[in-house]
């Protein structure tokens, strides 16, 4: 420990020193500290000697403000993995500080996450809880943000595994105040991203025991055996404490169901040879004494529960107090029935003090369940929002698709159209020379209309070319400009309008000095 204390302070010095020598701020890991991060998720103690090594290298003299504070956050993360105490308390206050001004919400979200255990450690619940939570926010806020390829190993791993562990310690703050219903919260969403990301079997074990544990606490006997069974299955062998917790529980719950002491006594002392510690020993001894003390079979409770309560200290000597208070009382034992009431009354927190504590604790993880709902219902509305524009933009594209095809179609249907009216009109000047002498030949009614309609069929502007170039034309006029075009004689516009061929000379006379001899093929298409 000391070791680490004298590194930390080196560590710092170097770091003060790289301040002030005015390094430019380039928010890029130092390579040494990335691969230590790397390391840490996977091998936590051979990531301790490696920040060991680089401390004493001199290489953290050169490190500026940014890797700086990185280095403390690492510092205080692997102390914690390696079960430390935090040392470096107030450099990581002032890493918080400087991951919340920057733009990396990963690292922030960290700092508050380590701030946390650091508070927990020094029993600051409240404060704790309320770290954990801005770390879970942290995260949830900027998780879109993680989206691009370039945070891909983050999305996929870090990410999950941090959150994991984040409502990991909710869970244990909450179950250590007996606030079941969070905690229950709190361990589902944990699997839930366990399920995206496993850790060990055994986390996951440990994970579903603490669930089944609350279940436990609220005496829902079915949902609790289900997950000790569950628990127990997911564990890769029994040679660990977990395996044996859940032994142990099951034990207890199994004489909570009535099914008598014996059995559940015969497996919690199986457990006791197999203790790590002479902690979980007297955890043993505690489960064991008190199924015997409500079996009302004292002396042999005696026998387990006194061994806890010289021996231990916290909530398991604190647990068997009242239970021994019972057996002296029975016996009559004046003096260590008051010996032990003293104890538990100077032990006990007043019950207006834990509830506070507990409204308090309550009323963060409403706000933070609430915040959850605002930020789902935004997010939904965001989704809901990008899904409209995404879909008016395929409307729009796809309208706009149409009325491209639409236009093509119709302007191949026009020079179809056209193609084919062109080529009407082409066989209707080739065969006008003909219909006309046919419809001249015929001796009908309206000959003359009809090979005028025949000709305008043929040269639809025609007509209306001449009357604009040559407005003073009468309609015999234009009708003899037309006759003369179509090479019909004197003698037979005469018969064809009626008039005198003299009549039709003097016409075709004065049209030659209107239109100043000009041909009709000039009006044409």
């Amino acid at each position: 420990m000391k070791r680490i204390l004298h590194i930390i302070c080196f560590l710092w010095l170097a770091m003060l020193a790289a301040c002030n020598t005015n390094v430019e701020h380039v928010e890029i890991p130092c390579p040494d500290l990335a691969n230590i991060d790397t390391l840490m998720w996977h091998q936590p103690d051979s990531a301790l000697k490696v920040m060991l090594e680089f401390a004493e290298s001199g290489k953290a003299d050169s490190l500026n403000e940014f890797d700086g504070h990185y280095c403390q956050l690492l510092i205080s993360e692997l102390l914690y993995k390696n079960n430390y105490a935090q040392t470096n308390r107030k450099d990581l206050l002032k890493a918080v500080d400087y991951f919340d001004n920057s733009d990396n919400a990963f690292l922030s979200a960290r700092a508050h996450y380590m701030n946390g255990v650091g508070c927990y450690e020094r029993d600051s619940i409240e404060q704790a809880c309320g770290e954990y939570l801005k770390a879970i926010e942290i995260i949830e806020t900027h998780y879109p943000g993680f989206e691009t390829e370039q945070f891909a190993a983050l999305r996929s791993i870090h990410l999950p595994r941090f959150m994991g562990l984040a409502y990991g310690r909710l869970v244990e703050l909450f179950s250590g105040q007996y606030m079941q219903e969070p905690a229950i919260v709190c361990c589902k969403k944990s699997l839930e991203f366990q399920e995206i990301e496993p850790g060990s079997p055994l986390n996951q074990s440990s994970l579903l025991f603490l669930l089944g544990k609350q279940y436990d606490k609220l005496n829902q006997n079915d949902s609790a055996t289900y997950y000790y069974n569950e628990a127990s299955r997911m564990l890769p062998d029994t040679n660990n404490i977990v395996y044996r917790d859940i032994v142990s529980m099951s034990a207890l719950l199994s004489y909570e169901y009535g099914n008598g002491y014996e059995p559940s006594i015969r497996d919690l002392k199986r457990m006791v040879p197999q203790a790590a510690d002479e902690k979980e020993k007297l955890n043993r001894y505690l489960t064991i004494g008190c199924i015997y003390c409500i079996d009302n079979q004292y002396d042999s409770a005696l026998v387990y529960l006194t061994p806890v309560f010289e021996n231990s200290d916290g909530i398991a000597k604190y647990s068997c107090a009242p239970y021994l208070r019972t057996i002296y009382q029975s016996r009559g034992d004046s003096l260590m029935v008051s010996k032990i009431s003293i104890y538990y009354i100077e032990n006990t927190v007043s019950e207006g003090t834990s509830n506070a504590k507990v409204s308090r604790l309550n009323e963060m993880f409403q706000k933070h369940l609430e915040w959850e709902r605002d930020e789902a219902a935004a997010k939904r509305q965001d989704a809901a929002r990008h899904r409209m524009i995404r879909n008016l933009i395929v409307i729009v594209i796809v309208l706009l698709v149409l009325c491209i095809c639409l236009w093509l179609w119709l302007a191949k249907r026009k020079r179809e159209l056209q193609t084919q009216m062109d080529d009407a009109l082409q066989q209707s000047r080739a065969m006008l020379p003909q219909r006309v002498k046919e419809i001249y030949s015929s001796k009908v009614p309206n000959r003359l209309e009809r090979i005028m309609d025949e000709f305008e069929a043929a040269y639809p502007e025609a007509m209306r070319r001449v009357a604009a170039a040559h407005p003073d034309l009468t309609q015999t006029e234009r009708r003899i400009f037309v006759l003369s075009h179509l090479q019909f004689r004197a003698k037979e516009m005469a018969d064809l309008l009626g008039l005198s061929e003299n009549t039709v000379n003097q016409y075709r006379y004065n049209l030659r000095k209107k239109t100043e001899n000009a041909s009709f093929s000039s009006f044409l298409d």
